[in-house]
């Protein structure tokens, strides 16, 4: 009896020890601190945090800042908090084609290629030439020979103006790439003859950009092999065409909201200080052109040691489900959902299916690089994605969200995790693409 006294006890001091340190890391939620960091985000002074702008930069280094506050440390190699790559940045200068000795107008020309610059003639060896004719599909076509190993003309039927002209539109705004191919490349003419002599001569402007991550730590006690990570990108559209004399998209729920959440779990989980796997906490670049900030984290893991990965996009306004609730992209295709909502017994909170299956959601934000490669990684949001009038837009600011939503989010992915950050949970992996 006596010893059954003691382990009553033993478990009942447990249970208050970890009934103290959940309720130490939820006072580091802070309705005041998450209005804080959103306004700041989102604040003119960012210039709406655009891909290789000083507004991005102003962002970047408020978030390296809150996460040395913090005390996150540097991932595995990286010498701080910011994960350094560059991306390529090239953009059309100039385009000369003639078919049969005739000029082309140069409105009915693009050029998509890797290379600072070409010279090719009917005579140049490798040049294929390729019809897009009535019938066929313009865009499908467009993405096959844009794959191609090898240089083409391209002869685009009248048929396909409009199309054209959208992808030259497109074309002329120029591309990133993290790696140059300069063997393919495309030059696209609408109208154009049966060429029996061609020349063509195009130039692009090729330089290297700097991008960084925002990436900190928490090792793991027991489990430090084994990771889970935390994530929102930083990054928003910028300066955009005025409306009624405002011209900043300053971006406070895409995603100034989900990058409040990292920042705010990453403070939580160091109060709590008793994480057994290792925990990422990263602000992504780059999501908006591209997703190339989640591409370059997912590059420098090993997808097979990460367990889970809690991506936050939008969560400033009220779901359709009303209060207490959001909803995980690709639910069904893991049991991340049900473990997250295990947790959360006992609470109002709850965790829906993607109610926008036909947005395709799931490969649309920076959980697809490592989903891709067989990571629970799934992302969490709240936006009223078919009905939003403040997406991709000037007027996305912090008066239009709800910061009692955004803070009741936080909350319940701290505790909706807490079985997985304390390794007694591991999600199912997803299928590998």
């Amino acid at each position: 009896m006596k010893r059954l006294a003691i382990g009553v006890l033993a478990v009942s001091l447990l249970g208050s020890c970890s009934a103290q340190r959940q309720a130490i890391g939820q006072r580091a939620i802070k309705d005041a601190d998450i209005e804080r960091i959103i306004r700041t985000l989102a604040s003119d002074d960012m210039q709406g945090r655009a891909t290789f702008t000083p507004g991005i930069e102003k962002a970047a280094a408020f978030i390296e800042s809150e996460f040395k506050q913090i005390g996150l440390q540097p991932l595995d190699g990286e010498a701080g908090l910011r994960q350094s790559f560059s991306l390529t940045r090239i953009r059309p200068q100039s385009q000369v084609v003639t078919i049969n000795d005739k000029a082309i107008d140069s409105e009915d020309v693009f050029v998509v290629s890797d290379k600072a610059s070409a010279n090719w003639t009917n005579a140049t060896e490798g040049i294929q030439v390729i019809k897009i004719g009535p019938g066929q599909q313009l865009f499908g076509r467009y993405r096959e020979i844009l794959a191609m190993n090898s240089p083409a003309l391209v002869l685009v039927d009248q048929q396909y103006a409009d199309a054209f002209a959208r992808l030259r539109t497109n074309a002329k705004r120029g591309r990133n790439v993290q790696k140059r191919n300069e063997n393919s490349g495309a030059v696209f003419v609408l109208g154009a003859e049966e060429p029996a002599r061609f020349t063509v001569s195009f130039t692009n402007s090729v330089e290297s950009a700097p991008l960084f991550n925002i990436a900190g730590m928490l090792p793991g006690k027991s489990k430090p092999n084994e990771i889970v990570v935390f994530s929102g990108h930083y990054d928003h559209l910028g300066v955009i065409k005025p409306v009624e004399g405002d011209s900043i998209a300053n971006g406070a729920d895409d995603n100034a909201s989900g990058t409040t959440a990292v920042i705010t779990l990453a403070r939580h989980f160091k109060k709590l200080n008793n994480n057994e796997r290792t925990l990422i906490f990263v602000a992504f670049t780059a999501e908006e052109i591209g997703g190339y900030g989640a591409r370059h984290f997912s590059s420098k893991v090993d997808p097979d040691d990460v367990v889970a990965m809690f991506n936050i996009e939008m969560i400033g306004k009220e779901s359709k489900f009303g209060k207490n609730a959001a909803f995980i992209t690709g639910y069904e295709r893991s049991d991340f959902g049900e473990i997250l909502q295990k947790n959360l017994e006992g609470t109002e909170f709850k965790f829906h299916p993607d109610p926008y299956p036909q947005q395709q959601l799931f490969y649309r934000s920076d959980n697809a690089t490592l989903a891709a490669l067989g990571v629970p990684a799934h992302t969490i949001s709240t936006d009223q994605i078919d009905t939003d009038k403040f997406y991709h837009t000037v007027n996305d600011e912090i008066e239009t969200l709800d910061i009692a939503n955004i803070v009741s989010t936080i909350k319940a992915i701290a505790i909706s995790s807490r079985s997985i950050v304390a390794g007694t949970d591991t999600p199912r992996r997803i299928p590998k693409l």
